[in-house]
């Protein structure tokens, strides 16, 4: 049997093969690009490699070009995470040395030593791994554009409430069109107290609005008129400036979120199991495609509920030593997947009678806190999801949470 070792770089790879022994049978220094891949291939195919018995691969990522072409085939390709790469040095050598060739044999050692302690990258589907790239996106713009909303709103704070007193009644107040027109319209205080009504109705219709108009210009007239601190006048107009950079960052990560949104309820709608996963209350397109684009749709990625449990972090942990025991939440997880959960198992509340009465027994019978009572419905609605998944099923409210006679009789 034939192992090989990958250290990953930006511009080029070290690559080493060992065999059962651990004898380094070879090691190559090669580039990212067409032709290191094609000697990498050689290389491989030099020491036995072929369709039907690829030698299995270890490297320290799993994305890129390199990756998508090692994963041809029945290759099975194992992502080591870096830091499992550095604990296992540390069992071979105390002097703390380090080099690149050095970590691609540790990585081909990790497999001939440690393979069955690890799982190699699923075998998903093309549309699984596009549904993924766009779902993970969406969500990164999402979070940006909080962020970046968040930002405004403190600078706003900073020398210029009255615009947040005046986009409060808005949802999504800050990320609206209509607050962006107005902002850069009038990006101080001072010049907001100038404009007149029939500057801020053309604003409002600039931006987008088709009702309500004058009774808005109205109340945002009122508001940017009423007394307020100032900052000193070159201060104020510099962080005029300032808000109106961060305006256009906020523009642009709406607009992507928004263009991501659109991509995702294009392409997750295609997927085979798309039915399933939005049977289950509390799932919508965007959600659903977050939760498919981690957990995939290669059915022998986890052995049972359980492994998908642990990888989504609902499931507690014990830590037990001696005469010490402790019951907590599990803080190495898949995050995106951990996070969706937490959105999941809120929307399923108020989507489902029997989720918001499982919720509600955690809660007043058992003592959870709120985010312990939604870890915990969302550890057993994924148990449900995998099930489902698994057998071809859609969501059954009766069969997910069955009536009990003290339920009823309440």
């Amino acid at each position: 049997m034939i192992y090989c070792g990958i250290d990953w770089a930006e511009r080029t790879h070290d690559v080493a093969l060992v065999d059962d022994a651990g004898q380094l049978l070879a090691k190559r220094h090669i580039t990212d690009d067409t032709a290191g891949y094609k000697i990498l291939l050689n290389l491989l195919a030099e020491y036995g490699d072929t369709a039907e018995h690829p030698i299995p691969v270890a490297i320290e990522t799993s994305r890129g070009l390199l990756v998508a072409v090692l994963r041809t085939g029945k290759r099975q390709v194992f992502a080591i995470n870096p830091m499992a790469a550095a604990r296992y040095r540390d069992r071979h050598s105390v002097s703390r040395k380090k080099s690149d060739p050095g970590d691609a044999l540790v990585l081909a050692n990790i497999l001939r030593t440690d393979m069955h302690a690890h799982r190699p990258l699923p075998s998903d589907s093309d549309l699984a791994r596009a549904v993924a790239v766009l779902a993970r996106a969406q969500q990164d713009a999402v979070w940006n554009r909080q962020q970046t909303a968040n930002q405004l709103r403190s600078l706003l704070r900073e020398y210029y409430p009255a615009a947040l007193d005046a986009f409060a009644m808005w949802t999504n107040g800050l990320c609206r069109p209509e607050t962006h027109e107005l902002l850069r319209l009038a990006p101080t205080p001072s010049r907001a107290a100038r404009l007149t009504r029939t500057q801020l109705q053309a604003a409002l219709k600039r931006a987008g609005r088709k009702r309500g108009i004058a009774a808005d210009a109205d109340r945002l007239r009122e508001v940017f008129r009423a007394d307020s601190a100032h900052q000193p006048p070159l201060v104020e107009e510099a962080l005029g400036k300032q808000m109106l950079a961060l305006v256009l960052q906020l523009e642009a990560a709406c607009t992507a979120s928004d263009q991501l949104a659109e991509a995702v309820e294009d392409a997750f709608p295609k997927h085979p199991d798309a039915e399933i996963v939005l049977s289950f209350p509390g799932l919508g397109v965007q959600l659903g495609a977050r939760v498919l684009a981690e957990i995939g749709d290669d059915r022998n990625r986890f052995a049972d509920a359980r492994g998908l449990k642990a990888y989504a972090g609902s499931s507690p942990i014990t830590r037990a030593s001696g005469k010490k025991s402790a019951i907590t939440r599990r803080w190495v997880k898949n995050d995106r997947l951990n996070h969706a959960g937490y959105l999941w198992a809120f929307s399923a509340i108020t989507a489902s009678p029997g989720a918001k009465t499982h919720y509600r027994r955690r809660r007043d019978d058992h003592g959870d806190w709120h985010a312990a009572a939604q870890r915990n419905l969302f550890n057993r609605m994924i148990g449900q999801l995998y099930h489902c998944l698994q057998h071809g099923q859609r969501f059954d409210e009766d069969v997910a949470f069955p009536t009990t006679a003290e339920t009823a009789a309440a």
